[in-house]
């Protein structure tokens, strides 16, 4: 997935300050970094945005395949 640059430099600036997580300048929402979800140590499933993890481990996760269903 590509992102926005504007989105990607808020991510990357949330990282580079340590946080866990950076609010979406286009939706509002809460996004969790990729460091904070490979430091949590395993794939959720969910469809993190900034999933570490190979889509063969986020499939045994239970990751959505449909696109549509992920943001």
């Amino acid at each position: 997935m590509t992102l926005k640059p504007h989105v990607q430099q808020a991510h990357d600036a949330a990282e580079k300050k340590g946080q866990t997580g950076y609010i979406d300048p286009d939706t509002g929402l809460l996004v969790l970094t990729g460091k904070y979800l490979m430091d949590r140590g395993h794939c959720c499933g969910a469809g993190c945005r900034h999933c570490p993890y190979p889509p063969e481990e986020q499939a045994r996760a239970g990751r959505p395949t449909d696109p549509e269903a992920i943001e």
